[in-house]
């Protein structure tokens, strides 16, 4: 990929995968914040050969604050966390411990910006794709940066009703079909975005 973050284009041979679990009619949380019945399945997606596929694709991680503060212990990420790659946190303010960090998975803060989140991340993974983990906020600033090359939305066959939408106000984008795959209840839909699509030809008057 080649992305511009105001100081010059950078180049990177990361995709940047975004997306999310959401309810059938396209919800990330329910009215009470929620995330828990879209879970429901979490054993069976952990031991599904689709998340270990996307585990060896996956060379870095990038997530927003509250997504990583829902783990109850920040050193869990480091003991069980299924991505065990280097995580990026993009964040106003990093807290004052630093969570634990193996061979493999390392915590850092990034507190200027996602773009930068997006480049450091890119550097990390080298071959391997970056994948964005979570929450809401910090998907529609990827989009609306550009900086997604593809997308995966998981559906769950629930419906919420209400709450907080995977997509509210993005820009438009032209996407292309890569995959369905079916992992137990969920479907999971796999999208490139296209940059730059030909514009339609004018109708011969």
């Amino acid at each position: 990929m080649r992305r511009d973050d105001g100081g010059g284009t950078v180049d990177a041979m990361a995709t940047v995968t975004a997306g999310a679990t959401v309810s059938l009619d396209g919800f990330v949380q329910d009215a009470t914040g929620s995330i828990a019945p879209l879970y429901a399945d979490f054993d069976e997606v952990v031991r599904s050969g689709h998340l270990r596929r996307i585990q060896e694709a996956t060379g870095a991680a990038i997530m927003g604050r509250r997504t990583f503060d829902m783990a109850d212990d920040p050193d869990d990420y480091a003991d069980h966390y299924e991505f065990q790659v280097p995580i990026f946190v993009v964040t106003h303010a990093p807290p004052p411990v630093e969570p634990k960090r193996n061979e493999r998975l390392s915590v850092t803060f990034v507190t200027d910006g996602v773009e930068a989140a997006v480049r450091r991340a890119a550097e990390a993974a080298g071959d391997r794709d970056v994948r964005f983990i979570g929450g809401a906020d910090l998907f529609h600033q990827l989009l609306a940066a550009g900086l997604v090359d593809e997308l995966t939305v998981e559906i769950v066959p629930v419906l919420f009703g209400s709450g907080v939408r995977l997509f509210e106000g993005d820009p438009p984008a032209t996407l292309e079909k890569v995959s369905v795959t079916e992992v137990g209840g969920r479907t999971c839909l796999r999208y490139r975005v296209v940059r730059n699509p030909e514009a339609p030809e004018e109708e011969s008057r």
